[in-house]
C-alpha cells in the first residue's frame, strides 16, 4: 500500500491557533529535519509574517517553501524565549539559523587548593576540582605565556604532582632561578604562600597591591643589611611595572568584552578583544555560519546570545552595532551571571578606541580568511583534475603513524573539507598488541579500527583517503578496506622524494595503477603535502603526550602496599627507580616499612 501524499503546511491556518504569549518557534521540513529556531514577544505576530506577508525576500521565501511542521513552546518572559532559543540553536544546529561554531573549551590559568605547596596549571574542561580557576583566556597560547610570566615573577612550582612527591633533590627549574625548591624543603611554608598570595593578587588584577608590599618587603630586607634579597625583590617590582604598564587599560576597572563583525564574499567574521580586571588577556576571530543573508547586527545578536550561553559574562560587553532585544538580553545575560551586564554601543575615549581595533582585527581576519578560502578551493579542484573526479573531494582523511624505537605507537587521522581542517573530526589510536616498531602492524590496527563503522553503516566515508608511506603502508589500507567490503573511496600514497625534501613526493594512485611526481608548483600536492603535515603533526603530538604519561607514571605505583610515602622512601634511600630495580628482596627490606612480602612484590614488579 503507497503511503498518502504528505499536506502542504497551512501557515495561514495554523497563525489561527495561536496564542499572544511569548515563547519559541520552529519550523521543520517534510523530512523531519530542523529548519529555523526563533522566538518572539508575541507568538501569533511573529509567526504570521512569515505566512500572511504578500510579499517576502527571496532568502526567507526560500525557507518557507520548504516547511511541513511548526511547533511552539510557550514560555513566561521574552528574556526565557531568547534563552531557550539560543540553546536550541547550539544543540540542534538548524540549517537556517546563524550558528557560532566554537566547539573549543576556554583555558583557564588552575592555582590547585588544599595542599602545602600548590601548583599553578594549564587547565581546560570541567572545573571541578578544589581550587581556583582564573580566566578564562582567549586562547593557549595566552595562558601559557602567563604561567611563563609567573614563573619568572613568582617562582610558584607548576610541576605534576606525581613529579613533586618524588623529587630528592631540586629539578632544572630551581636551578635556573624558575622555582623555590619546595619539593626538598628549601623554601618555608610561610614564605611559599606568601608568594601564592602574590600570584592570587596579581591574576585578580591587583598588581599595584603587590607592588605596594613587595616594595616594603625591599625596605625592610635593605634595611637588615640584606642587600643580595632587597636586589632581588627590586628586580621583581621592575618587571612588575613594566609589566603593569603595558598591559592596564586606563580606565577599565570591570571586566569587559569589545565585540566588532565585518560581513564579505558571504562570510562573517566577529572579533573579540578580551578585558579582565583591567588587564588585555588578547583577542580572538569566529567566523560564525552564515546560511541566510545576514547584516552585522543580525550575527551580532545571535552571537552573544549563543557565546555567553554557558560561559562567563563580564560586567561590560561593547558592540560595534545596535542589535536587536539588546534590553532583553542584558537582562537575561545579568540573570544567568548574576551582575548587571551594561551592553553598549556607543562609546567614547579609550573604549571608542578599543572598538576600531576590534573592527580593524575583524576586517584583516575576514580578509586573510577569503584569500586562505580561495586558494584551498584552486587546491581542491586541482586534486580533483589529478585525480579524474567528477567533482572536488568533499571530506579528506589522513593516516600517520608515530612511535618512538616501537614505544607508545600513536595513529592520527586527520580530516580535510573545503574550508580546511576539520579539527572535531580528528581522532587518535593507540596502538597495542602488535610488535613494537612494526609500521604496517600499526596503520592496519588504526585504519580497520576507524573504518569497521563505516562497514556498519555509522561513520562517515572519505571521498580520498591518504596514507602517509609508501607501497607497504598502501597495502596495508587496501587489505582493510577489501576486508571490510568498501568500495569507492580513492586511495593516494604519500611517499617521500629523493632527499626527502619537500615538493618532491611521489603520489601513488591506487586506482590508477601508476606512480605520479607532480612537482613543487602543484597546487594539487600543496594540498595533500598539508593534510599530511598536519597529521604528522598530530600523531607526534599524541605520541609525545603517551610517552611522557608512561614515563611519569612510576611502576612502583601499581605495587599493592606501596603509597607515595614508601614510595619516596624507596626512591631516597636508592637514588632513583633504577637503583631500587638493582635492590634485591634483602636490600629492599632494609628500608623503613617495607617487610618481605612487600619486597618480594616490589621485585616481581620490577623485574616482571
Amino acid at each position: 500500500m503507497q503511503p498518502a501524499p504528505s499536506q502542504a503546511f497551512d501557515g495561514k491556518a495554523f497563525v489561527r491557533t495561536l496564542t499572544t504569549s511569548p515563547g519559541v518557534y520552529r519550523y521543520f521540513d517534510e523530512a523531519g529535519e530542523l529548519l529555523y529556531v526563533g522566538k518572539a514577544g508575541n507568538l501569533k505576530k511573529r509567526v504570521s509574517s512569515y505566512f500572511l506577508k504578500p510579499r517576502m525576500e527571496p532568502r526567507i521565501a526560500a525557507m518557507v517553501a520548504q516547511i511541513a511542521r511548526c511547533e511552539i513552546t510557550i514560555t513566561r518572559t521574552e528574556g526565557e524565549a531568547l534563552l531557550l532559543e539560543s540553546q536550541l540553536i547550539k544543540a540542534l544546529k538548524p540549517r537556517y539559523n546563524i550558528l557560532l561554531r566554537d566547539d573549543k573549551s576556554y583555558p583557564y590559568i588552575y592555582l590547585s587548593g588544599n595542599e602545602e605547596y600548590p601548583r599553578l596549571a594549564f587547565h581546560r574542561g570541567a572545573r571541578n576540582q578544589p581550587g581556583r580557576y582564573f580566566g578564562p583566556f582567549p586562547s593557549a597560547f595566552a595562558v601559557r605565556e602567563s604561567l611563563n610570566l609567573m614563573q619568572k615573577l613568582f617562582k610558584v612550582r607548576q610541576c605534576e604532582d606525581s613529579f613533586f612527591r618524588n623529587r630528592s633533590r631540586p629539578c632544572l627549574q630551581y636551578q635556573i632561578g624558575r622555582c623555590t625548591g619546595p619539593c626538598v624543603g628549601l623554601i618555608t611554608t610561610d614564605d611559599y604562600r606568601s608568594d601564592v598570595r602574590h600570584v592570587e593578587m596579581f591574576l585578580e588584577g591587583r598588581s599595584g597591591a603587590v607592588i605596594d608590599e613587595l616594595v616594603t618587603s625591599m625596605e625592610q630586607a635593605s634595611a637588615s643589611l640584606n642587600f643580595e634579597r632587597a636586589a632581588a625583590v627590586r628586580d621583581q617590582v621592575a618587571t612588575l611595572r613594566k609589566l603593569h604598564a603595558q598591559n592596564h587599560v586606563q580606565g577599565a576597572t570591570a571586566d569587559m568584552d569589545v565585540v566588532a563583525c565585518r560581513i564579505e564574499s558571504g562570510i562573517a567574521c566577529v572579533s573579540v578583544l578580551f578585558f579582565r580586571n583591567g588587564i588585555s588577556l588578547g583577542t580572538r576571530d569566529f567566523f560564525p555560519r552564515l546560511p541566510l543573508d545576514a547584516e552585522p547586527a543580525d550575527v551580532l545578536a545571535q552571537f552573544i546570545a549563543q557565546y555567553y550561553l554557558d560561559r562567563p559574562v563580564p560586567r561590560e560587553i561593547i558592540l560595534g552595532e545596535d542589535i536587536a532585544d539588546m534590553g532583553i538580553l542584558g537582562e537575561m545575560l545579568a540573570q544567568q551571571s548574576g551582575h548587571a551586564v551594561d551592553i553598549k554601543t556607543r562609546v567614547r575615549g579609550e573604549r571608542a578606541q578599543f572598538l576600531q581595533m576590534a573592527e580593524r582585527n575583524a576586517q584583516a581576519s575576514l580578509t586573510s580568511r577569503i584569500a586562505s578560502r580561495q586558494t584551498l578551493g584552486t587546491r581542491f579542484e586541482d586534486l580533483q583534475n589529478l585525480l579524474g573526479l567528477d567533482e572536488p573531494p568533499r571530506r579528506i582523511e589522513c593516516f600517520d603513524i608515530s612511535h618512538t624505537r616501537g614505544e607508545a605507537t600513536v595513529a592520527s587521522c586527520v580530516v580535510f573539507g573545503p574550508e580546511g581542517p576539520e579539527k572535531s573530526h580528528y581522532r587518535r589510536f593507540n596502538i597495542a598488541g602488535i610488535t613494537p616498531g612494526d609500521d604496517y602492524a600499526a596503520m592496519h590496527q588504526a585504519l580497520t579500527r576507524r573504518f569497521r563503522k563505516v562497514a556498519e553503516g555509522e561513520g562517515v566515508r572519505p571521498d580520498v583517503l591518504l596514507i602517509d608511506g609508501g607501497t607497504g603502508q598502501v597495502n596495508q589500507a587496501l587489505d582493510v578496506l577489501r576486508d571490510l567490503g568498501i568500495t569507492g573511496i580513492e586511495i593516494i600514497g604519500v611517499a617521500k622524494g629523493p632527499g626527502r625534501r619537500a615538493g618532491e613526493e611521489t603520489l601513488i594512485l591506487v586506482s590508477a595503477g601508476r606512480e605520479i611526481h607532480p612537482g613543487s608548483t602543484s597546487p594539487a600536492l600543496h594540498l595533500v603535502a598539508a593534510v599530511r603535515d598536519e597529521s604528522h603533526r598530530f600523531a607526534i603530538s599524541g605520541h609525545r603526550k603517551r610517552r611522557e604519561k608512561a614515563r611519569e607514571r612510576s611502576v612502583l605505583e601499581d605495587v599493592q602496599g606501596v603509597g607515595a610515602r614508601r614510595r619516596t622512601a624507596l626512591l631516597k634511600a636508592f637514588g632513583g627507580l633504577a637503583g631500587v630495580e638493582a635492590a634485591g628482596v634483602e636490600e629492599l627490606m632494609q628500608v623503613k616499612g617495607i617487610d618481605r612480602g612487600l619486597a618480594e612484590r616490589i621485585y616481581d614488579a620490577l623485574h616482571a
